[in-house]
């Protein structure tokens, strides 16, 4: 009887041959990999990436804007405890804190989830609303460090995803 680590060398063996044979480009896979995954679906674009500021206090965008419309489903994109859901400068806000220390944000979102509610990965928090700055039509999703082993400081969100599309690079002949 074949090993476990036998039976998936040969199942990762026969899906190089067949990429060779076929001159197929393997490709990410279609669902979410880790703990995170996108908070709008089917998956957005990206109409602005972060650009981290030298100082918390500084200009930067502190988060990604991703395309979406006005009324889409806004879902949770890791486990975790929602932490506030209203306006912050009249624009309405959802926060959720992650047991990894890490804090996700959403905006501007009208909030279908209340403060303390425990949210699983894809459970919908709210609904996206128009009149983000920039963008009509875009959810701003930003992540920041909770502190911990690592100071509060802001992150890009979309590393959260781990999108790096795996590559086999064929084997030179002995």
């Amino acid at each position: 009887m074949a090993s476990n680590s036998a039976r998936l060398f040969t199942a990762a063996l026969m899906g190089v041959v067949l990429v060779l044979l076929t001159g197929a480009e393997p490709v990410a896979a279609a669902a979410p990999v880790g703990q995170f995954s996108w908070p709008l679906q089917p998956r957005p674009g990206v109409l602005r990436r972060f650009d981290k500021p030298a100082q918390n206090w500084l200009p930067g965008h502190r988060g990604v804007d991703l395309a979406g419309a006005p009324g889409q489903a806004v879902l949770a994109a890791g486990d975790g405890i929602v932490v506030f859901a209203g306006m912050v400068a009249d624009k309405p806000v959802v926060s959720i804190d992650h047991p990894s220390g890490l804090r996700t944000t959403y905006e501007p979102v009208r909030d279908a989830v209340s403060v303390g509610r425990r949210v699983e990965r894809g459970t919908r928090i709210g609904t996206l609303e128009a009149g983000h700055e920039g963008c009509e039509t875009c959810l701003h999703w930003g992540l920041r460090s909770e502190g911990g082993r690592r100071r509060r400081e802001y992150l890009d969100p979309l590393g959260l995803l781990h999108l790096t599309p795996l590559r086999l690079k064929p084997v030179a002949p002995p």
